[in-house]
């Protein structure tokens, strides 16, 4: 409020008491003696010069009619955080409370100033002005203060002469709060009854929410120490609205999880931004299109490397593990191997062709929790972004919200939706490919060339200005990782018929029976198949199914053969020199008694303390073998010369039982086996060898199974094929 005013102001001021003219006012001051009092008057600044005088130097009535006039209550000025120290718990009802008293008593500090009347009378004179409203004050003030009393007004002084400003916050509200019947009733019990039942089920009236209470504790409820009947629908709408007013958050929780996450949620900003080098981590995820195709809705996959924000898209049928392939093949073709990725628990994200696929291109695979998008928000952001960019311009677009939907729906009248496709009610004409085309052009021309607001450059030269160097992949190898594996995790046992997949049988030239590899399937010819040894993933060959390759089954048998007996020819050689060396050199059981007299303890036993143990058995026994004088004659020296001769020039023909043919087939091949691999062998087998092979039996054993003289017959009991025979 203006304090100085000049003669010619007071005078059009009209004020009571006071004359109304410039010279009136000067003659005033002459006689009371204004001019006199060096601390109420002073020369005026302005151009002119001349005298201003103080309004405390005004008579009463026209001091509180000027006061009236001008005098304005609002906000002091901040007081020192020591002189207004409230505690923690202030809430702002008490901090504007305490802010408006301490308004009107700075107003009334100004008011008093030079006023020669008792502060009773001032009191009295400014609570009036206040509450007749002829005082300016600001909205808020009166809000918080519509009417007070001079003795209210001098405890407020008071309390703030004292440094008590505490006081002056008062919040009746909060004083209240919480002791409500609702409030306490059953020690809070019946408090988070009502919470409950509002976040299940927000259509519940006041007169259920009753009936309910009514239910579940009985007509009577206990407060402290008195029991009171259960409030009335009234009392329980209060405390509905309360409970909504307060605990916002965890009816919002409760009621609305996603809601809650997305808005409400503690949330992180800038907790990547340590990372600076491209591929160092990317996010993919997955989202229906906001818009239809010809296929139906498609799924757009999204991968955003976090550095550099460059955005990847492929646009799926349907949400499947081929699709999170196709995607990463694409992107490490166009940037490089990342270091990690990072993607949600959805089964195309787990699926075991995706894991096999990080792990055969060395990279580390990091889930998110279960239901937390917040975690991923990168990749979230940008669908979102693509959502609202780009769908929203294709032909087919169908609203991001199904409030969005019943919109776009609604712009044609129900007679004319009237049978009528879906995707004619939507002018749907894109294909999945044609979709996957404009895609990509809106990504490579207005998604990398915007400006980001985080990297203050666009996604494209943010890449470009790297030199971190790009892990690159042989498409060729790339391609055979990417292909489906065999259905059961794509292992598989190989057995003499090869590699039994979808009810053929592959012959993979390279493996042995026993071995267990990886089959993949290639996705542009059936007839063929990739095997990789399951232990350590090394490419073991490629397998034919003769029925789908359109190959001769007898001419892929013959290769089978050969290339089974050149591994085992390999893998065997040491083992069959080892075998020869054994057998012709010591017995092994020799071997084996030799080892175990050195393992022997070198204790040399003492001599021990025998009797003779005698029974009647044993002394006829020992008569028995006493020695008799022989009384056979002895031969002479030409008798036993003879014996010699005839033994020595006595030729012994073993005798042999007869065999079966069966028994003479498998006799002829262990020979051709000794021979094949240098034993010796004796001229008397050998010659039956060649009469044999002569015979019938063996020309039709040779038709049968196969001529054992040619390379890797086939074994007895078994026909060119492998199949058992009798």
């Amino acid at each position: 409020m203006k304090e100085w005013f000049t003669p010619r102001e007071l005078a059009a001021a009209r004020l009571a008491g006071m004359p109304d003219t410039e010279r009136g006012v000067q003659l005033l001051a002459d006689r009371t003696g204004w001019n006199e009092s060096l601390a109420y008057v002073r020369d005026r600044s302005g151009r002119g010069g001349g005298l201003e005088y103080n309004i405390a130097l005004l008579p009463v009535l026209a001091r509180i009619e000027l006061e009236r006039r001008h005098r304005r209550i609002e906000a002091p000025e901040p007081a020192p955080a020591e002189d207004i120290a409230l505690g923690d718990d202030l809430s702002d009802r008490a901090a504007r409370e305490r802010d408006a008293r301490l308004a009107i008593i700075a107003a009334f500090d100004a008011f008093s100033n030079g006023q020669r009347l008792s502060t009773r009378s001032r009191a009295k004179i400014f609570t009036d002005a206040y509450v007749a409203g002829t005082l300016t004050i600001e909205p808020w003030i009166r809000e918080v203060v519509p009417t007070m009393s001079p003795r209210t007004l001098m405890r407020w002084r008071a309390a703030k002469a004292i440094g008590r400003v505490s006081q002056l916050a008062v919040d009746r509200a909060a004083a209240r709060k919480g002791t409500g019947v609702m409030d306490v009733a059953n020690d809070g019990t019946v408090r988070t009854f009502v919470l409950a039942l509002i976040a299940h089920n927000s259509h519940l009236s006041a007169q259920h929410l009753r009936q309910l209470i009514r239910s579940e504790f009985g007509d009577t409820l206990t407060v402290g120490a008195k029991t009171v009947p259960v409030p009335p629908v009234r009392t329980i709408q209060q405390a509905v609205k309360t409970l909504r007013e307060t605990e916002q958050v965890a009816l919002t929780k409760l009621s609305d999880p996603d809601r809650y996450r997305s808005t409400m949620a503690p949330s992180g900003v800038g907790t990547l931004r340590w990372i600076k080098e491209p591929n160092t981590l990317w996010m993919i995820d997955a989202s229906p299109i906001d818009a239809l195709c010809v296929e139906g809705r498609p799924t757009i996959y999204a991968c955003i490397d976090i550095a550099t924000r460059r955005l990847m898209l492929y646009v799926s049928h349907t949400p499947r593990a081929t699709a999170v392939a196709l995607l990463i093949r694409k992107a490490i073709m166009a940037w490089g191997v990342p270091d990690k990725i990072k993607t949600d628990n959805g089964s195309d994200f787990v699926a075991r062709d995706t894991q096999r696929l990080f792990a055969a291109l060395d990279i580390e695979m990091e889930l998110s929790d279960p239901y937390t998008p917040q975690q991923k928000g990168h990749v979230e952001a940008a669908i979102r972004t693509f959502q609202h960019d780009c769908a929203v311009l294709l032909k087919g677009f169908v609203g991001h919200s199904v409030a969005d939907r019943k919109k776009i729906e609604d712009r044609k009248s129900f007679a004319d939706r009237l049978g009528e496709e879906t995707a004619d009610t939507f002018g749907v004409t894109h294909t999945i490919a044609e979709l996957q085309i404009l895609v990509d052009r809106w990504n490579e021309t207005i998604y990398s060339q915007r400006k980001h607001s985080w990297l203050k450059t666009t996604p494209a030269l943010a890449a470009a200005r790297s030199l971190r160097p790009i892990r690159t992949v042989d498409p060729r190898a790339l391609d055979l990782l990417l292909m489906p594996v065999a259905t059961g995790g794509g292992m598989r046992d190989v057995t003499k018929f090869g590699v039994r997949v979808a009810g053929f049988h592959y012959r993979v030239l390279d493996a042995l029976p026993g071995d267990r590899v990886l089959v993949r399937l290639d996705p542009n010819d059936a007839g063929i198949i990739y095997a990789f040894d399951a232990e350590d993933g090394r490419f073991v060959g490629e397998g034919i199914c003769p029925e789908l390759a359109g190959r001769n089954p007898a001419e892929l048998q013959r290769a089978a053969r050969e290339a089974q007996a050149e591994i085992l020819a390999e893998t065997t050689r040491q083992a069959r020199k080892i075998i020869k060396d054994v057998t012709s050199g010591p017995a092994l059981l020799e071997r084996v008694l030799e080892v175990a007299a050195r393992d022997m303890p070198n204790v040399i036993p003492m001599p021990k303390r025998t009797e003779a143990h005698e029974t009647p058995a044993i002394t006829a026994a020992l008569d028995a073998m006493a020695p008799r004088p022989s009384t056979t004659p002895t031969p002479s020296a030409d008798v036993l010369a003879m014996q010699a001769r005839l033994m020595a020039n006595e030729t012994v023909v073993p005798l042999r039982a007869e065999e079966t043919k069966h028994q003479l087939w498998r006799r002829a091949l262990a020979l051709i086996a000794r021979m094949e691999a240098g034993d010796p062998v004796a001229s008397d087998e050998a010659m039956w060898l060649g009469s044999y092979r002569t015979s019938t039996d063996f020309r039709g054993f040779a038709l049968t199974y196969g001529d054992p003289f040619e390379k890797n017959p086939a074994a007895p009991g078994e026909d060119a094929a492998g199949q058992k025979t009798l």
